[in-house]
């Protein structure tokens, strides 16, 4: 009974999530709420104020744990170590206020998906759910599982056929009212937080709130001047901070509202298509894009028609990216699974831009609403922005246990005064006044204003080199950095690719390879062809963009590109995009290539292809271009080179990048109607798989991708500041050792050992191969091998600190699954990890950080933007000052900005110690000297007090952080702990000598023949 209890009373939500938590039931009680206000009013507030800092105090103090069925509150706590709570109010939704036509006594359900939580939700026949409201998402109370489930979403669970025959013809009127309810509206609402509510928050700090009281105890007291001051410094501090958080609060307002408005053609099963505006959408919702520019108001899966979007608004990438109708198939597996890594090729984001629509002979590009509001990518974005991780930065914990430390010598302070004041038979009201005052002085109470002020002077500095931060409590722990991920393309190397050569492939053998620039224009050919056609290009305002080497392989065969919506042959295919021969291209016998559909690049499946049409001929190609590796495993071998890897590894070790291209005829038949071709190449080759197998190899593209003129001597300079470095690209593994070489990561007399990791197949466990990449041909026989179930036998038989491991993401995934404690003895030596996927970049990082690195990552693509927010410094690469995807972005396009952020860091940690350090000291003094005084019932004056506090502590507390950053990064960094040896030692030893001293002072004063005691002593 008591097990079932405490299942029924906690479960989790978003199970398995970055954003898991652990929700608890409880139910208000009136006698207890009862003695709760009367202790506020006891309390004049102070337990209100309590609970306020302490939320589960207060559902503890005013509530009984019941089971979650029950609950009118929930209490929620993070699942991570800082185990944050929060309150909630279970709230209810009345649909009988929508006078639906489906009775609420019938079993039916009142939303046509039948797999949907709306109908497991509804409580029948009142027609109501339960729900709470999360960090801006929306759950309602499942009764079949006796959870809270996430609504504004369409659920994951439905296949490809679902989607197009559940949502393809729209929702009924009815359903659009219950999902609008139930949902919410569909709008990233961000209130411009009114100033009072800013003020009020920030002077509920525990640390205001301390300092509210000690102003009002001084002031009591007569010490108006310095009170003045400080009541002054605290209101310019606060002031700054309350600026700054407003106008982060407006600059989020107006990133949002522009996609809340947006007009949008809805289609109803009832009521046919309308336009509407984006505020009502629903998931399920079916919508048309009609050819105009549109802002994406919400997630969706494009169901019909393909279209050209620009994410760069989310992803600080402003490349633009082809998406393709979800393929309607009768495959069992949820949509997702079944496109794998490549279903967000058919998704539409909330936030980007739809700049050009391909739509089939069918009508216009149509699709389904995936997700609204807050759960749209978007969404997810502001949500990280408004409800941050918190960062583990040992500073802040013992910041928290310094001042507790202080506060208790207060107490003894306190102790001690009510003593000496009783035993003197001073009045009740001296006795409280002079206690309080003693147990204020330990505490520095302009520590926060003197530390806000320090962040401010190096936010400036920062701005003026054109790094922009968007979580300022970010720059102290960059000081403490001492690992940096670096992505290779665009970071390390520039971000323009230059064509070097082709080596084209013939009867199994690579031909002499054509170098670029040449006199003489590539010759006409599959290779040529493929060239020409295997890309996402498109023409945006009369000029070619998108993929910077995409555009560098096109321009190399000279020929051009025609915008879209051209004809062929009079058969009209819409939206078709046409590559014809230029005036300076090698003569061919087509008239041009029509690109009829594309299965665009992915960086999970490192491959893109299209399907294309010589102008004038019948049958159709199917042109691959990717990594060399992947398009190799989709030819037939029969055409792969028999030195295939020993040519790649030829121009990978010398630093290029490597692209294989492919190709194969496909066999549609002569009747196919080239309106919907596109449609056809969705439905009928669906799986991509199957259109993509047996291809014939067409050989090596080879690009040059040098290094940036900065990028040697930053990494030069982070090696001799002992911060590690580490690459982290989706590149090839052999170009990533190459460029870690040459950029010096590694050292040239440094071994490089490849870790080769496999999945267990069969009987066979998991294992690992290792091999010194400089020597493969006396390694590659007989490599080291370990077996899973031998993992704790591995010794590694090399020198120490003299080799880097290498490795890919799919032996780093091995290796994390099947071999977890060895883990963390590569990363400890790893430099280079090639062909890693976003999640597996932001798994490392998160990897790195368990072994007590402070991590940096430097990138500049929307692969590195998941990395960018797992790492303790992310910093984007990007010109967009207002991307949102770092908490910092710099618009110094190099990674320049690296050392620059860690020496600021560095100078605001230093500052911080400093001026903790001298605040302590100084209010210790005073509590010395004033605890000498009271021995004599006497007290400082206030103009001691002040030339104390204004002329001594408060000018250098606020203009310690003024210092400029040292021009270079020492080989040790500044300490980041309060709680240690060397910080402990100082003020303790420099308390002794005050006491020491004043003592002494004191006693050799009152022994002087001038020196008379007062008569309150006598």
């Amino acid at each position: 009974m008591g097990e079932t209890f405490w299942k029924d009373h906690s479960v989790l939500l978003n199970k398995d999530e970055e954003n898991e938590l652990e929700i608890f039931g409880y139910k208000t009680q009136g006698c207890r709420k009862a003695l709760c206000i009367a202790g506020y009013i006891l309390s004049c507030g102070a337990l209100l104020l309590l609970f306020h800092w302490k939320p589960e105090w207060d559902v503890w103090a005013n509530c009984t744990r019941c089971s979650l069925e029950e609950a009118d509150v929930v209490l929620l706590r993070t699942t991570d170590e800082f185990q944050r709570y929060t309150r909630k109010k279970v709230t209810w939704i009345d649909l009988s206020t929508l006078a639906l036509s489906v009775g609420s006594s019938s079993d039916g359900p009142l939303v046509a998906d039948k797999d949907s939580v709306i109908n497991r939700a509804i409580m029948k026949p009142q027609l109501k759910m339960r729900c709470i409201q999360v960090q801006k998402i929306r759950y309602v109370w499942d009764f079949s599982v006796k959870e809270f489930k996430k609504v504004g979403s369409l659920e994951d669970s439905n296949t490809c056929q679902n989607i197009h025959h559940k949502f393809g013809g729209g929702l009924t009127r009815e359903e659009r009212k219950i999902r609008q309810l139930v949902c919410g509206p569909n709008a990233i609402k961000v209130e411009i937080r009114p100033i009072w509510k800013l003020l009020l928050k920030e002077i509920l700090n525990p640390s205001y709130a301390f300092q509210a009281f000690s102003l009002m105890l001084w002031l009591s007291q007569g010490y108006i001047e310095y009170s003045v001051a400080i009541i002054i410094l605290s209101t310019i501090s606060v002031g700054f901070t309350v600026y700054h958080l407003r106008q982060q609060s407006t600059k989020l307002h107006n990133f949002v509202e522009e996609h809340n408005k947006v007009r949008v053609t809805v289609c109803t099963k009832s009521e046919g298509c309308k336009e509407l505006e984006s505020f009502y959408l629903v998931p399920g919702d079916l919508f048309l894009l009609d050819g105009k520019k549109l802002a994406l108001p919400c997630d969706a899966v494009l169901i019909e028609g393909s279209c050209i979007v620009n994410e760069g608004m989310l992803t600080g990438e402003s490349i633009p990216v082809t998406k393709t109708p979800l393929p309607l198939t009768e495959s069992l597996l949820p949509w997702k699974m079944h496109s794998m890594e490549d279903y967000r090729s058919h998704v539409l984001f909330c936030g980007t831009e739809v700049i050009q629509t391909k739509p089939t002979g069918r009508g216009p590009v149509r699709a389904v609403v995936l997700h609204s509001g807050f759960n749209t990518a978007k969404g997810d974005l502001v949500r990280s922005i408004l409800y941050p991780k918190p960062v583990k930065f040992k500073l802040h914990r013992d910041a928290f246990k310094f001042i507790i430390a202080l506060s208790i010598i207060g107490m003894f302070g306190l102790i001690y005064t009510l003593f000496v004041f009783v035993s003197h038979k001073k009045p009740v009201a001296d006795v409280v006044a002079m206690s309080l005052l003693l147990l204020t002085l330990p505490v520095p109470t302009i520590l926060t204003s003197a530390l806000t002020t320090n962040t401010l002077h190096i936010q400036r500095r920062l701005k003026k080199k054109k790094i922009f931060c968007i979580k300022p409590q970010r720059i102290n722990i960059c000081g403490q950095i001492n690992l940096v991920c670096f992505d290779k393309t665009g970071t390390l190397t520039e971000n323009g690719l230059d064509l070097w050569g082709v080596v084209p492939s013939e009867g199994s053998w690579f031909q002499k390879i054509h170098k670029f620039p040449s006199s003489t224009p590539l010759p006409w050919g599959p290779m040529c062809g493929a060239m020409a056609s295997c890309h996402s290009l498109v023409v945006l305002d009369k000029k070619i963009q998108g993929d910077p080497l995409d555009l560098k392989m096109f321009e190399g065969t000279h020929w051009e590109m025609e915008d879209s919506s051209t004809t062929l042959d009079g058969a009209g295919a819409v939206g078709t995009c046409v590559v014809r021969p230029g005036l300076k291209a090698s003569s061919a016998p087509i008239e041009g290539i029509a690109i009829l559909h594309q299965f665009p690049f992915s960086s999970g499946l490192q491959r893109m292809s299209v399907i294309s049409q010589k102008i004038g001929e019948e049958h159709y190609d199917l042109y691959m271009k990717g990594a060399p590796e992947i398009v190799a495993s989709f030819c037939r071998q029969d055409t792969v080179p028999s030195n295939f890897l020993k040519e790649l590894k030829t121009y990978t070790s010398q630093g290029f990048r490597v692209i294989a291209l492919a190709h194969k005829v496909l066999n549609l038949g002569k009747d196919v109607d080239m309106s919907n071709l596109e449609s056809m190449c969705v439905s009928i080759l669906a799986p991509r798989m199957e259109a993509e197998s047996g291809l014939a190899f067409l050989g090596l593209l080879v690009m040059e991708n040098c290094l940036k003129q900065e990028t040697k001597p930053v990494l030069r300079e982070l090696a001799a500041a002992r911060i590690r470095s580490v690459m982290v690209t989706g590149d090839n593994l052999q170009t990533a050792i190459t460029v870690a070489r040459n950029g010096g990561m590694i050292h040239t007399a440094s071994k490089v050992i490849l870790v080769e990791a496999n999945e267990p197949e069969g009987s066979t466990p998991a294992s690992i191969a290792w091999r010194v990449a400089e020597d493969c041909k006396a390694n590659t026989a007989a490599p080291h091998e370990l077996c899973a179930n031998t993992e704790e036998e591995i010794t590694l038989e090399v020198e120490t600190c003299n080799y880097h491991f290498a490795m890919t993401g799919k032996s780093y995934q091995v290796i994390r699954k099947h071999f977890s404690s060895l883990l963390p003895k590569i990363l400890v030596n790893a430099t280079v990890f090639a062909r890693m996927s976003p999640v597996q970049k932001s798994s490392l990082i998160e990897e790195f950080q368990k072994l007590n690195y402070y991590v940096g990552m430097c990138g500049d693509a929307a692969n590195d933007c998941r990395a960018l927010k797992t790492a303790h410094a992310g910093i984007l690469l990007s010109e967009q000052e207002a991307s949102m995807a770092s908490p910092f972005i710099s618009q110094i396009l190099t990674i320049q900005c690296v050392p620059e952020l860690i020496r600021e860091g560095r100078a605001a940690l230093v500052a911080s110690f400093a001026v903790v350090k001298y605040l302590t000291l100084c209010n210790l003094i005073q509590f010395v000297g004033t605890s000498l005084l009271f021995w004599q019932l006497q007290i400082f004056g206030n103009h001691q007090y002040l030339i104390q506090d204004m002329v001594i502590i408060l000018p250098v507390c606020l203009t310690l952080s003024l210092s400029e950053a040292y021009p270079k990064l020492a080989p040790y960094r500044p300490p980041s702990q309060l709680i240690s040896p060397p910080f402990l030692l100082s003020v303790i030893l420099n308390v002794c000598f005050t006491v020491i001293m004043q003592t002494c002072g004191f006693l050799l004063v009152k022994q002087q023949s001038w020196y008379v005691t007062l008569a309150s002593q006598r």
